[in-house]
């Protein structure tokens, strides 16, 4: 039977999860504020973990875990909690101020079931995690991360990779995507190559490898924003990722997904 110590509560504003029990090991992904996880194997200093939103696996260092109850974890995995649209912004958490990035998860909830054990003061913007938004709605989230650097494994506006970003972005919308390209290109519906996108849709390239491994969405006018180096806006085209700075191909198009509804 599981115990509290098998689930956890992201209550930092960005935690690392890693490849392997160690910090030199590569980061995977990360968890933001809110985030909650089940604890699958670990030892006083390294806890293996599942994140609930996509079922990623990593470790993650035991003095950041902290533990909620199974109740908690499974109420969290349906309650309409808040998710954050805003650049940063604070919560007055335990009496105490801190500061929380794009995409966090706030659990209020409009539910008189459950009882919080712990105090949240936020007055940020927010909307219901659940709440599903139109295209001028994730076209305006995403331009939130302009200019975020490139960062594997990177889920925040201050870091981030390319499906990090197309994750975080739909999730703020309502959609709830997996973490890497490979596994999100198997998601929503296929469409007929380049001529069939309209803006909003996600498209799906390969980079020296004829494989899947680098996305970013669809905008209007032939444009793209994705993170390559950056999250950059290029010029899509039936062949690739043009880079407006070079002139040149930078991925090659292998398909595109319809997204939202």
């Amino acid at each position: 039977m599981k115990n509290a110590m098998d689930y956890g509560v992201t209550r930092l504003s960005l935690m690392p999860v890693r490849k392997e029990p160690s910090e030199r090991s590569e980061q995977v992904t990360q968890l933001l504020f809110g985030e909650h996880y089940e604890v699958l194997e670990g030892n006083d200093e390294w806890l293996r973990i599942r994140n609930s939103l996509d079922q990623y696996e990593g470790w993650i260092s035991a003095i950041q875990h902290h533990a909620v109850s199974r109740e908690y974890f499974e109420y969290s995995n349906h309650a309409e909690f808040k998710i954050t649209t805003e650049l940063t912004t604070s919560i007055l958490y335990n009496k105490r101020t801190q500061f929380i990035l794009l995409g966090s998860i706030i659990p209020i909830s409009s539910s008189e079931l459950f009882r919080m054990e712990e105090q949240f003061a936020f007055n940020g913007e927010a909307k219901n995690l659940g709440q599903k938004r139109d295209y001028e709605f994730l076209r305006s989230t995403a331009l939130l991360y302009l200019n975020a650097p490139y960062h594997w494994g990177g889920k925040s506006p201050f870091g981030i990779d390319c499906s990090g970003f197309v994750q975080m972005v739909f999730r703020i919308c309502g959609y709830r995507l997996d973490r890497d390209s490979i596994q999100q290109v198997r998601q929503g519906r296929p469409l007929d190559g380049i001529k069939d996108c309209q803006p909003g849709d996600v498209a799906f390239f390969s980079r020296n490898s004829g494989q899947v491994n680098h996305v970013g969405i669809v905008l209007g006018q032939e444009k793209i924003i994705h993170a390559s180096g950056k999250v950059r806006i290029d010029t899509l085209t039936p062949d690739g990722i043009l880079n407006v700075d070079t002139g040149r191909i930078t991925h090659e198009f292998v398909q595109a997904r319809r997204i939202l509804l």
